[in-house]
Protein backbone atom coordinates (compact mmCIF):
# COMPACT_ATOMS: atom_id res chain seq x y z
CA UNK A 1 0.00 0.00 0.00
CA UNK A 2 1.56 3.02 -1.38
CA UNK A 3 3.13 5.37 1.88
CA UNK A 4 2.86 2.20 4.01
CA UNK A 5 4.54 -0.64 3.38
CA UNK A 6 7.71 1.48 2.09
CA UNK A 7 7.54 3.12 5.50
CA UNK A 8 7.83 -0.04 7.79
CA UNK A 9 10.69 -1.87 5.77
CA UNK A 10 13.13 -3.63 8.41
CA UNK A 11 15.78 -3.03 6.72
CA UNK A 12 15.93 0.61 6.06
CA UNK A 13 14.52 0.47 9.76
CA UNK A 14 18.06 -0.73 11.04
CA UNK A 15 19.99 1.54 8.96
CA UNK A 16 18.10 4.18 10.35
CA UNK A 17 18.63 3.28 13.76
CA UNK A 18 22.61 2.34 13.11
CA UNK A 19 22.68 6.11 12.28
CA UNK A 20 21.15 7.31 15.43
CA UNK A 21 23.43 5.15 17.20
CA UNK A 22 26.65 6.53 15.56
CA UNK A 23 25.48 10.15 15.90
CA UNK A 24 23.99 10.56 19.09
CA UNK A 25 27.33 10.74 21.47
CA UNK A 26 25.59 12.29 24.87
CA UNK A 27 22.18 11.95 26.82
CA UNK A 28 19.47 13.65 24.70
CA UNK A 29 15.32 13.36 25.70
CA UNK A 30 12.65 14.20 22.92
CA UNK A 31 9.41 14.54 23.12
CA UNK A 32 7.04 13.18 20.53
CA UNK A 33 3.47 15.31 20.56
CA UNK A 34 1.09 13.21 19.65
CA UNK A 35 -0.64 9.96 20.92
CA UNK A 36 -0.50 8.19 17.58
CA UNK A 37 2.85 8.99 17.39
CA UNK A 38 3.28 7.07 21.04
CA UNK A 39 0.77 4.38 19.64
CA UNK A 40 3.53 3.51 16.63
CA UNK A 41 6.44 3.95 19.18
CA UNK A 42 4.89 1.42 21.46
CA UNK A 43 3.76 -0.99 19.10
CA UNK A 44 6.80 -1.52 17.13
CA UNK A 45 9.27 -1.45 20.02
CA UNK A 46 10.84 1.56 18.66
CA UNK A 47 11.62 3.17 22.00
CA UNK A 48 13.47 -0.62 23.08
CA UNK A 49 15.35 -0.32 20.16
CA UNK A 50 17.13 3.15 19.99
CA UNK A 51 20.62 3.85 21.99
CA UNK A 52 20.28 4.43 25.59
CA UNK A 53 21.42 7.80 24.87
CA UNK A 54 18.22 8.31 23.32
CA UNK A 55 14.95 8.59 25.26
CA UNK A 56 11.67 9.47 24.15
CA UNK A 57 9.17 11.19 26.73
CA UNK A 58 5.92 11.13 25.75
CA UNK A 59 3.52 13.84 25.21
CA UNK A 60 0.94 15.81 26.47
CA UNK A 61 -1.84 12.99 25.06
CA UNK A 62 -4.76 12.54 22.84
CA UNK A 63 -7.31 15.14 22.54
CA UNK A 64 -9.61 12.64 24.33
CA UNK A 65 -6.99 12.11 27.64
CA UNK A 66 -6.44 15.89 27.85
CA UNK A 67 -10.42 16.99 27.78
CA UNK A 68 -10.79 18.41 31.29
CA UNK A 69 -13.30 16.85 33.94
CA UNK A 70 -15.55 20.29 33.07
CA UNK A 71 -16.37 19.63 29.84
CA UNK A 72 -17.32 15.98 30.29
CA UNK A 73 -19.74 17.08 32.37
CA UNK A 74 -20.84 19.43 30.26
CA UNK A 75 -21.40 16.34 28.24
CA UNK A 76 -23.16 14.79 30.64
CA UNK A 77 -25.64 17.36 31.02
CA UNK A 78 -26.08 18.13 27.74
CA UNK A 79 -26.78 14.49 27.06
CA UNK A 80 -29.35 13.81 29.73
CA UNK A 81 -31.40 16.49 28.72
CA UNK A 82 -34.70 15.43 26.79
CA UNK A 83 -35.16 16.41 23.53
CA UNK A 84 -31.53 16.08 22.80
CA UNK A 85 -29.65 13.94 20.57
CA UNK A 86 -25.86 13.95 21.72
CA UNK A 87 -23.51 12.68 19.25
CA UNK A 88 -19.55 11.65 19.57
CA UNK A 89 -17.27 9.65 18.43
CA UNK A 90 -16.72 6.65 20.13
CA UNK A 91 -13.51 7.13 22.26
CA UNK A 92 -15.82 9.65 24.28
CA UNK A 93 -18.18 7.48 25.83
CA UNK A 94 -16.24 5.41 28.10
CA UNK A 95 -14.37 9.13 29.33
CA UNK A 96 -15.33 9.27 32.97
CA UNK A 97 -16.83 12.19 34.29
CA UNK A 98 -17.47 12.97 38.02
CA UNK A 99 -19.84 10.28 38.36
CA UNK A 100 -20.65 8.84 35.42
CA UNK A 101 -20.16 8.51 31.32
CA UNK A 102 -21.48 8.70 28.25
CA UNK A 103 -22.72 4.64 28.28
CA UNK A 104 -24.28 5.58 31.26
CA UNK A 105 -26.37 8.47 29.65
CA UNK A 106 -27.48 6.43 26.92
CA UNK A 107 -28.41 3.46 29.95
CA UNK A 108 -30.25 5.96 31.57
CA UNK A 109 -32.50 6.64 28.54
CA UNK A 110 -30.40 9.52 26.86
CA UNK A 111 -30.31 9.80 23.30
CA UNK A 112 -26.33 9.24 22.71
CA UNK A 113 -25.44 8.26 19.60
CA UNK A 114 -21.35 7.04 17.71
CA UNK A 115 -20.79 9.22 14.59
CA UNK A 116 -18.27 8.95 12.75
CA UNK A 117 -18.09 11.82 11.08
CA UNK A 118 -19.68 15.66 12.48
CA UNK A 119 -21.10 15.41 8.73
CA UNK A 120 -23.25 12.34 10.29
CA UNK A 121 -24.70 14.68 13.32
CA UNK A 122 -25.28 17.04 10.82
CA UNK A 123 -27.77 14.65 9.03
CA UNK A 124 -29.05 13.66 11.85
CA UNK A 125 -29.92 16.97 12.64
CA UNK A 126 -31.69 17.89 8.79
CA UNK A 127 -33.72 14.49 9.44
CA UNK A 128 -34.85 15.35 13.22
CA UNK A 129 -36.08 19.23 13.25
CA UNK A 130 -37.16 18.99 16.42
CA UNK A 131 -34.67 17.59 18.29
CA UNK A 132 -31.86 19.43 19.04
CA UNK A 133 -28.26 17.24 18.33
CA UNK A 134 -25.41 18.51 19.89
CA UNK A 135 -21.95 16.82 18.43
CA UNK A 136 -18.60 16.59 20.70
CA UNK A 137 -15.80 18.80 18.67
CA UNK A 138 -12.68 17.59 20.24
CA UNK A 139 -9.31 16.92 19.29
CA UNK A 140 -6.31 19.09 17.70
CA UNK A 141 -6.48 21.36 14.85
CA UNK A 142 -6.46 18.27 12.45
CA UNK A 143 -9.86 17.52 13.39
CA UNK A 144 -10.84 21.23 13.20
CA UNK A 145 -11.83 21.86 9.74
CA UNK A 146 -14.57 18.78 9.77
CA UNK A 147 -15.73 20.11 12.66
CA UNK A 148 -15.95 23.64 11.11
CA UNK A 149 -17.41 22.43 8.22
CA UNK A 150 -20.29 21.03 9.84
CA UNK A 151 -21.28 24.36 11.14
CA UNK A 152 -20.60 26.12 7.70
CA UNK A 153 -22.92 23.19 5.77
CA UNK A 154 -25.68 23.97 8.54
CA UNK A 155 -25.56 27.44 8.02
CA UNK A 156 -25.63 27.34 4.54
CA UNK A 157 -28.87 24.59 4.99
CA UNK A 158 -30.64 26.94 7.67
CA UNK A 159 -30.65 24.42 10.26
CA UNK A 160 -31.46 26.07 13.76
CA UNK A 161 -31.25 22.84 15.49
CA UNK A 162 -27.12 21.73 15.12
CA UNK A 163 -24.75 23.07 17.61
CA UNK A 164 -21.30 21.61 18.72
CA UNK A 165 -19.67 20.92 22.05
CA UNK A 166 -16.33 22.36 21.41
CA UNK A 167 -13.01 20.79 23.25
CA UNK A 168 -10.46 21.54 20.49
CA UNK A 169 -6.69 22.12 21.67
CA UNK A 170 -3.97 23.80 19.76
CA UNK A 171 -0.72 21.78 19.82
CA UNK A 172 1.93 24.97 19.91
CA UNK A 173 0.49 26.76 23.43
CA UNK A 174 1.23 23.15 24.44
CA UNK A 175 4.51 23.54 23.39
CA UNK A 176 4.83 26.43 25.22
CA UNK A 177 3.17 25.22 28.60
CA UNK A 178 6.00 22.24 28.29
CA UNK A 179 9.30 24.12 27.70
CA UNK A 180 8.40 26.52 30.70
CA UNK A 181 7.71 23.99 33.16
CA UNK A 182 9.91 24.48 36.13
CA UNK A 183 10.82 20.19 35.85
CA UNK A 184 10.76 20.33 31.64
CA UNK A 185 13.81 17.65 30.62
CA UNK A 186 12.46 18.05 26.78
CA UNK A 187 15.46 19.02 24.43
CA UNK A 188 13.65 18.52 21.40
CA UNK A 189 10.29 17.42 19.65
CA UNK A 190 8.55 15.19 17.32
CA UNK A 191 5.86 17.31 15.73
CA UNK A 192 2.69 16.16 15.07
CA UNK A 193 2.56 15.40 11.18
CA UNK A 194 -1.57 15.63 11.01
CA UNK A 195 -1.86 18.94 12.70
CA UNK A 196 1.30 20.49 10.17
CA UNK A 197 -0.64 19.01 7.11
CA UNK A 198 -3.50 21.31 8.32
CA UNK A 199 -1.86 24.23 10.11
CA UNK A 200 1.44 24.36 8.28
CA UNK A 201 4.62 25.11 10.01
CA UNK A 202 4.63 28.95 10.32
CA UNK A 203 3.93 28.74 14.40
CA UNK A 204 6.98 26.48 15.19
CA UNK A 205 10.15 28.64 14.20
CA UNK A 206 9.54 31.24 17.12
CA UNK A 207 9.06 28.33 19.59
CA UNK A 208 12.64 26.37 18.09
CA UNK A 209 14.39 30.00 18.39
CA UNK A 210 12.47 30.82 21.88
CA UNK A 211 13.38 27.60 23.68
CA UNK A 212 15.96 26.48 21.60
CA UNK A 213 15.40 23.17 20.77
CA UNK A 214 14.46 21.80 17.55
CA UNK A 215 11.10 20.51 16.15
CA UNK A 216 11.26 17.67 13.65
CA UNK A 217 7.63 17.18 11.82
CA UNK A 218 7.15 13.52 11.67
CA UNK A 219 4.56 11.13 10.04
CA UNK A 220 3.34 7.86 12.12
CA UNK A 221 4.75 4.90 10.26
CA UNK A 222 8.25 3.61 11.58
CA UNK A 223 10.48 4.94 9.71
CA UNK A 224 8.76 8.37 9.66
CA UNK A 225 9.57 8.05 13.73
CA UNK A 226 12.96 6.85 13.41
CA UNK A 227 13.59 9.71 10.26
CA UNK A 228 12.20 12.25 12.84
CA UNK A 229 14.41 10.80 15.73
CA UNK A 230 17.66 10.90 13.50
CA UNK A 231 17.02 14.50 12.33
CA UNK A 232 16.26 15.79 16.15
CA UNK A 233 19.66 14.09 17.72
CA UNK A 234 21.23 15.42 14.65
CA UNK A 235 20.58 18.99 15.26
CA UNK A 236 21.16 18.62 18.91
CA UNK A 237 24.62 17.19 18.19
CA UNK A 238 25.46 20.11 16.20
CA UNK A 239 23.78 22.38 18.39
CA UNK A 240 21.16 23.66 15.75
CA UNK A 241 17.37 24.17 16.66
CA UNK A 242 15.26 24.81 14.32
CA UNK A 243 12.20 23.29 12.33
CA UNK A 244 12.59 20.21 9.79
CA UNK A 245 10.16 19.11 7.39
CA UNK A 246 10.68 15.07 7.96
CA UNK A 247 6.95 14.53 6.64
CA UNK A 248 7.18 15.82 2.99
CA UNK A 249 4.94 13.95 1.53
CA UNK A 250 1.98 15.55 3.32
CA UNK A 251 2.94 18.80 4.94
CA UNK A 252 3.95 21.97 3.32
CA UNK A 253 4.84 24.95 4.94
CA UNK A 254 1.44 26.86 4.96
CA UNK A 255 -0.07 23.62 5.18
CA UNK A 256 -3.79 23.45 3.72
CA UNK A 257 -4.82 27.07 3.12
CA UNK A 258 -8.89 26.10 2.63
CA UNK A 259 -8.82 24.30 5.51
CA UNK A 260 -6.92 27.08 7.54
CA UNK A 261 -9.96 29.91 6.39
CA UNK A 262 -12.43 27.27 7.33
CA UNK A 263 -11.68 27.19 10.74
CA UNK A 264 -10.56 31.03 11.51
CA UNK A 265 -14.31 31.32 10.06
CA UNK A 266 -15.88 29.73 12.63
CA UNK A 267 -13.60 28.96 15.79
CA UNK A 268 -12.53 31.70 18.11
CA UNK A 269 -9.10 31.06 19.92
CA UNK A 270 -9.66 31.42 23.50
CA UNK A 271 -7.96 30.17 26.57
CA UNK A 272 -8.98 26.50 28.09
CA UNK A 273 -8.17 24.15 30.54
CA UNK A 274 -5.95 21.03 29.59
CA UNK A 275 -6.51 18.15 31.73
CA UNK A 276 -2.64 17.65 33.09
CA UNK A 277 -1.72 20.92 31.95
CA UNK A 278 -3.82 23.50 32.96
CA UNK A 279 -4.95 27.03 31.58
Amino acid sequence: MKYLDEFNDPVLARRLLDEIRATATRPWALMEVCGGQTHSIIRHGIDQLLPEQVELIHGPGCPVCVTPLEVIDKALEIASRPGVIFCSFGDMLRVPGSDRDLFRVKGEGGDVRVVYSPLDALELARRNPDRQVVFFAIGFETTAPANAMAVHQARRLGLTNFSLLVSHVRVPPAIEAIMTAPTCRVQGFLAAGHVCSVMGTAEYPRLAERFGVPLVVTGFEPLDILEGIRLAVRQLERGEHRVENAYARAVREDGNPAAVHMIEEVFEVTDRNWRGIGP
